[in-house]
């Protein structure tokens, strides 16, 4: 692949579109019988090359989690590792019980903890065990979190692509973000795998699920030979519209669910992705030799079923908060000096619409993540918003992005910011709706 043929605009990229291990839920759990999940956080390998001995990393294994939307899976979370651990629950919206070191305090070396997350919508999340994984002795690797619709979905396959990039050491040892990654090189995978095939049959309908696990690049991903229909993003549903020029960009922590109809003719297509570097095949949809699934392709699709978000958000009586982060601001603090009792950003009334100015202060690039709810990325004029969900965006240096929220869940929610360096710490806020 060459640049000439994908080299994503930076603005459009940096935007995001603007923006034992575990033990896999029953989907014939009854009713009165609500799911187990045990979770156990250990030392894993990944082959991230070719020759030479497996890298370590700390992991929960590879099968993503799936549940069914309303689903309350009662969970058990095991550290086996060295160093505490606290899960981020990446998109799930207005669980205050599970928030991490606001509520839930990190687990400790041999310890355990037990609680459980209520799913109220479906989509496509990310459990994220790296909260305070900067610096650490190893790289974590995220766990898909699957939220299936309990209504029919009219699809051939559903397919996870958790991408995940790490900085390789000449010895082959993997560097944790948060360190200087001077002397190493990036390596990516998709589902712990170099450039992973995936075979497919002409006219078969995918739903393909794109989670960004890499801590700190924003990227950009092109299906080649295929028109990109995109259906969810960040876990929620979306008018589905085509890719511009096929491609998508996502911060990082950030899911696209697209859907592709496979062209009959033969010929693979190279999932390619760009890091704002350089572009390169992360994997391919191999073409079946079976005739195609269908005679003709499947109707445009409609719209996923409804999370329920609200169709307007009162912008006249909105809370109105700037939020600068980034260059010489003091309020931001990394998670291993993060304390509940520092004073929050701001304070809501449930159920009011809260506008935050994001203020991005910083010299590059930087990412800005709310917890526990999803918001509408605001247009320039403030007369409307962009027709799509997202809880990540990443905003140029010295911009300010306007986004809006309905505080709808009552609890104490974390901020996060955090610059698109390797190097760069992630920091917290927090704000409370009351």
């Amino acid at each position: 692949m060459s640049d000439h043929n994908f080299r994503p605009n930076r603005r459009a990229v940096v935007a995001g579109l603007a923006a034992a291990a575990l033990q896999a839920p029953n989907s014939a759990t009854s009713a009165e019988e609500a799911p187990r999940l045990a979770l156990r956080c250990r030392s894993d390998v990944l082959r991230l090359r070719e020759k030479g001995p497996a890298t370590e990393v700390w992991s929960f294994g590879d099968q993503p989690l799936r549940f069914k939307r309303s689903d309350r899976p009662e969970i058990t979370l095991v550290n086996d590792l060295p160093k505490p651990i606290v899960l981020n629950w990446r998109g799930v919206d207005g669980v205050a019980a599970v928030e991490p070191l606001l509520v839930r305090s990190a687990v400790a070396p041999s310890a355990s903890d037990n609680f459980r997350l209520p799913l109220r919508h479906a989509g496509t999340y990310l459990c994220d065990p790296a909260l305070l994984g900067d610096g650490a002795a190893r790289p974590f690797r995220a766990l898909p979190l699957i939220v299936g619709e309990n209504e029919p979905v009219r699809v051939d396959r559903d397919e996870v692509f958790l991408i995940e990039g790490w900085r390789l050491k000449p010895d082959g040892s993997a560097i944790a973000p948060g360190l200087d990654p001077e002397g190493t090189v990036p390596v990516y995978t998709v589902n712990g795998a170099l450039t992973p095939e995936i075979r497919v049959r002409g006219r078969e309908r995918l739903r393909l699920r794109f989670i960004n696990g890499l801590p700190r690049h924003v990227i950009a991903l092109k299906i080649e030979h295929a028109d990109v229909t995109i259906m969810a993003l960040d876990g929620q549903p979306a008018e589905p519209f085509l890719a511009r020029g096929g491609a998508l960009a996502l911060a990082p922590g950030s899911r696209a669910d697209v859907f592709i109809d496979v062209p009959p003719s033969p010929g693979n297509s190279p999932i390619l992705m760009h890091d704002g570097d350089a572009g390169r095949p992360i994997a391919q949809l191999v073409r079946s030799d079976q005739a195609p699934l269908r005679n003709e392709n499947l109707p445009s699709p409609v719209a996923l079923p409804s999370n329920g978000l609200p169709a307007r958000l009162d912008l006249k009586s909105a809370l109105r908060v700037d939020l600068p982060f980034g260059g010489e601001q003091k309020d931001w603090l990394p998670p291993a000096t993060f304390a509940s009792t520092a004073p929050p950003a701001f304070r809501a009334k449930a159920g009011r619409t809260v506008v935050l100015s994001l203020i991005n202060r910083a010299s590059m690039t930087s990412v800005f993540h709310l917890h526990g709810h999803h918001f509408r990325l605001l247009d320039r004029l403030d007369d409307g918003w962009k027709p799509f969900w997202l809880d990540t965006i990443a905003i140029d240096a010295g911009q300010t992005q306007r986004i809006a929220f309905a505080a709808e869940y009552v609890g104490r929610w974390l901020m996060e910011t955090v610059e698109t360096n390797w190097s760069a710490p992630r920091l917290l806020r927090w704000c409370s709706v009351e």
